[in-house]
């Protein structure tokens, strides 16, 4: 994933203005400023979302803004500074579908690119806790969706991924899918 996460322009120094160059640090290609060193890390941007699940179907919303203008994606977004991942899925289910929702689990945690930013995806379980939808500004629509009955047009990879492993019905836990954690063999 490393590889895919946008490095084909690494802009300017924002300490200095200097147009900055790839350079080779701590394993990883990274943008650095020649004139006074400063090092653009590429660090993801967290984000948070939820399954909000009522009689077995998930709650979707219809995206009106680019990237992925018009198609369905899990209600979430971007985590204020500020902002624990739980308290952004309550917020963003709040803003975009008008329903007050419970968290019930954790669902995982999958990387992506939000158009060339890259992303740390948390995605919760919830429960609606009230029932009237009121869509938020940048929503065109709301629907809920059985597991065989998923729109084909779903927003992001991230997206695509934790409806899939949802709709499957597997039912081991989703902790850490997506995800390659490899161990390094070590002498005993």
């Amino acid at each position: 994933m490393a590889a895919e996460m946008g490095t084909a322009s690494w802009g300017f120094c924002p300490a200095c203005g200097t147009p900055l160059v790839g350079k080779v640090l701590d394993h990883r290609k990274r943008g650095v400023c020649p004139s006074c060193s400063h090092v653009q890390w590429r660090n993801a941007k967290p984000c948070a979302g939820a399954l909000v699940i009522r009689n077995g179907k998930v709650l979707l919303v219809r995206r009106i803004i680019e990237p992925f203008r018009g198609y369905w994606d899990i209600p979430g977004g971007f985590c204020e500074a500020d902002e624990h991942p739980a308290e952004t899925a309550l917020r963003e289910v709040r803003e975009e579908t008008g329903l007050e929702i419970e968290l019930t689990g954790l669902l995982g945690i999958w990387l992506d690119l939000y158009v060339e930013t890259p992303t740390l995806n948390v995605y919760y379980s919830g429960r609606p806790l009230s029932r009237r939808l009121q869509l938020g500004d940048d929503a065109g629509g709301a629907a809920w969706f059985s597991p065989v009955a998923l729109p084909p047009r779903i927003a992001f990879d991230n997206g695509r991924q934790v409806l899939t492993i949802w709709a499957s019905g597997d039912s081991t836990p989703l902790h850490f899918r997506g995800t390659r954690i490899v161990v390094a063999d070590q002498d005993r």
